[in-house]
């Protein structure tokens, strides 16, 4: 017999760098079948069961599983066919475990409950479609009412999560999801848009529209930089200057009631949660972190009030 054309079970190990029980077991479930056997019974193999172990190696060595090949043997599946689908398979679990263990390390970082472990992971599983009905019932509560032009805020505010998310994305979504559904943060978020849309729909068309709290940015950003006391003199000009154009984007006059009106809108927007929300949104949708706007508004509301009581 010539050892070249055929291999002995214990050959074919040799030259592999396999058990002879692993090749028997190859050989048994149909992977490397023999070639034939000799006159006494013992298996014997071709040279191709050779390259057929090696690949059947390999493809162990990188995860894939039995059937899958025995399957892509059988076929003659090219084997970079077969590592593609294998990487495709791994890339799901990949993301699965991924999730699973940022979810464990926010319950961790907070200390939750089974219950909240539970939720949060739920939360975490959802499909695409049931994450934007959930953002959605949420947007939509908020906005309500809020009349003409809130498309563009609401989706805005629309978390996308990616599909290979980051560890920290995951954990930005499941606190993001979170504080959606806590009823206090909506009802300061819906106050904010009333707010809002109030203010609008007192402004004159032709009127240039610019946000009190980009003017408040501006004009009080040197102020706090600066240390100015908001109780002091030389906090004057910025009130004036904000108040100004606040009494212009209202369409009405520069009374106690504005401050008023004003002072209320400020809370709503300057709640933590509100900004907490907008860093999470920008987390999970892969943007620039926005800057902080609380030193301001607290610089500000502060300012406003001492005019006030004075």
């Amino acid at each position: 017999m010539n050892g070249d054309t055929h291999l002995s079970i214990g050959e074919l190990a040799r030259r592999t760098g396999l058990t002879v029980r692993t090749v028997r077991s190859y050989s048994d479930r149909g992977i490397v079948p023999p070639a034939g056997r000799s006159p006494a019974g013992y298996r014997h193999y071709g040279p191709e069961a050779v390259a057929r172990l090696h690949l059947v190696r390999t493809l162990r060595a990188l995860g894939v599983d039995l059937p899958t090949i025995r399957e892509a043997v059988d076929r003659g599946t090219p084997p970079a066919e077969v590592a593609a689908a294998h990487a495709d398979a791994l890339a799901v679990q990949i993301r699965v475990l991924s999730t699973r263990r940022a979810v464990l390390m926010a319950a961790a970082k907070r200390g939750s409950t089974s219950e909240e472990m539970d939720l949060m992971h739920r939360r975490a599983m959802l499909s695409e479609d049931e994450r934007r009905s959930l953002t959605g019932e949420f947007l939509a509560e908020v906005f309500d009412g809020a009349g003409a032009g809130v498309a563009g805020v609401m989706r805005s505010m629309t978390p996308q999560l990616p599909d290979d998310p980051a560890e920290e994305e995951v954990e930005a979504w499941i606190e993001l999801a979170a504080l959606s559904q806590d009823p206090g943060f909506r009802t300061v978020m819906r106050r904010a848009a009333e707010h809002h849309a109030e203010d609008r729909a007192g402004a004159r068309s032709l009127v240039p529209r610019r946000e009190p709290e980009a003017m408040i940015r501006d004009h009080a950003a040197p102020a706090c930089a600066a240390g100015v006391d908001p109780a002091s003199a030389q906090a004057g000009p910025v009130l004036d200057a904000v108040l100004a154009g606040y009494a212009t984007f209202c369409g009405r006059p520069d009374d106690e009631a504005l401050r008023e009106r004003l002072l209320a809108r400020l809370d709503t927007v300057n709640d933590p949660r509100r900004e907490r929300y907008l860093r999470l949104l920008a987390v999970v949708n892969r943007w620039p972190a926005p800057d902080p706007l609380a030193p301001e508004l607290d610089w500000f509301c502060a300012a406003l009030r001492a005019r006030t009581a004075s």
